[in-house]
């Protein structure tokens, strides 16, 4: 039992809030000692170089610096202003507007912080001016900006395909589909919730001084291509077989480059800004994956994967008990732990087990990154949710973001659902 002791060990520490990284390395340390003694972690310079010869985890990196290049040539200031233009003039438009630049922005950064940011200092205002509900406007942006988790190029997507032994491309294009339904079903929600109740989101009028709708409408293609044709680029180069996953994130990040200088925001500064805060996030994610590396290596030595292999194996329902098992544990937690954790030390533990149980690898991918999308949502320590109170108008209260994310959490777990019962819907069958 020592290595379930040591995984609930390892629970409560990262609870208490101690480092994520020296939590797993430290615990796996003491217990793999204890258990096996010091010559159990001979084999961990080899883990190591192993992981940084990985030419899939250099994906990582990249994607990430393209995501926050494109950030810094304030690419959602430009498109959330040009679709609220469009949008504005019907109920719940401006909500509207900011799901499909959340999809946009997912598509083309994938980076969920600088997502919510950017659309919490600049939609949220314009929507509480006009009249919007501030848990609709709160709930819309924080479930727009975690759209990069579930639609390519997205990190998690990577770092399960890696976990898993899956073609990372392979994993992006399954994931193409439940992800924009997901996005449907924000919009649906939306109107619908907008027409039931016209007060808490109203139209707004057209733009006086912003010229004719012909105008706005060239202004709105004029901040939508660049970005369409870079995720034109990135995807399609994965999905024509052109490239690698990896190979095109050094093709966004040129394209990243490239948008920076059209938007005549290029400057070495940006550039040099933009590597060191890629350095910094790179920097966490791997530190955590060594960490997590020693504690999986500790963990399958104590003898932990296989007490935890015949408790899921001896579920009532076999596949399906097991599939409804291991998704209500990764979405508890969610709640407490980050998506990195949970990728990286839970996933490695079921997925053997999935695929013993014949269970489409695939298929259980995609469940996964649906279901850990629904981790920056859920209160207490849903990231989002601290993005957004952070650059929130004085106005706006805690309450208000934690019921504004409560049908958001819903409809992200309906999809959840939906692929679980209905996968060939989505083509995961």
């Amino acid at each position: 039992m020592i290595g379930v002791v040591m995984f609930f060990v390892a629970l409560l520490l990262l609870l208490l809030g101690f480092p994520v990284a020296f939590t797993f390395g430290g615990v796996a340390l003491i217990f793999g000692v204890l258990a096996e003694g010091w010559d159990l972690f001979a084999f961990m310079p080899f883990r190591i170089f192993s992981i940084m010869q990985n030419t899939v985890l250099m994906a990582v990196p990249l994607f990430i610096f393209m995501g926050i290049v494109l950030q810094k040539t304030q690419l959602a200031e430009q498109l959330l202003e040009s679709m609220g233009r469009l949008f504005g003039s019907m109920r719940g438009g401006l909500a509207v507007s900011t799901i499909l630049v959340g999809a946009l922005l997912a598509a083309s950064t994938g980076v969920v912080g600088a997502s919510v940011v950017a659309m919490g200092v600049i939609s949220l205002p314009v929507m509480l001016r006009h009249g919007y509900s501030r848990p609709l406007a709160c709930g819309v942006i924080c479930g727009a900006g975690t759209l990069g988790q579930i639609i390519p190029p997205s990190i998690i997507l990577i770092i399960l395909g890696d976990v898993m032994g899956l073609p990372v491309g392979d994993l992006f294009q399954a994931a193409v589909v439940p992800g924009l339904v997901l996005v449907g079903i924000y919009i649906v929600y939306v109107l619908l919730y907008a027409y039931a109740r016209a007060e808490v989101a109203p139209p707004l009028p057209l733009v006086a001084d912003a010229g004719s709708a012909a105008r706005q409408y060239l202004d709105a293609l004029r901040a939508i291509v660049p970005p369409l044709l870079l995720i034109i680029v990135v995807l399609g180069s994965i999905f024509a077989g052109i490239a690698t996953p990896t190979e095109s994130s050094a093709l966004g990040v040129v394209g990243a480059i490239l948008l920076a200088m059209l938007y005549r925001k290029f400057a070495w500064r940006m550039l040099y800004a933009s590597a060191l805060e890629t350095v910094k996030v790179t920097a966490m994610v791997f530190a955590i994956l060594l960490g997590a590396t020693a504690f999986s290596m500790a963990f399958s030595y104590t003898g932990g994967d296989v007490i935890v292999e015949q408790f899921l194996t001896q579920l009532p329902g076999e596949k399906w008990g097991f599939l409804v098992f291991s998704m209500t544990i990764i979405l508890l937690l969610g709640f407490f732990i980050d998506f990195v954790e949970i990728s990286f030390i839970v996933v490695p533990i079921l997925a053997p087990i999935a695929e013993a149980l014949g269970i489409s690898m695939l298929w259980f991918a995609v469940l996964i990154a649906m279901n850990l999308q629904t981790s920056f949502l859920t209160p207490p320590f849903g990231f989002s949710l601290f993005y957004l109170k952070g650059v929130a108008p004085p106005g706006v209260r805690t309450v208000d973001i934690y019921r504004g994310v409560v049908p958001f959490i819903l409809m992200q777990l309906a999809v959840v659902v939906s692929m679980l019962l209905l996968p060939e819907l989505y083509g995961l069958n």
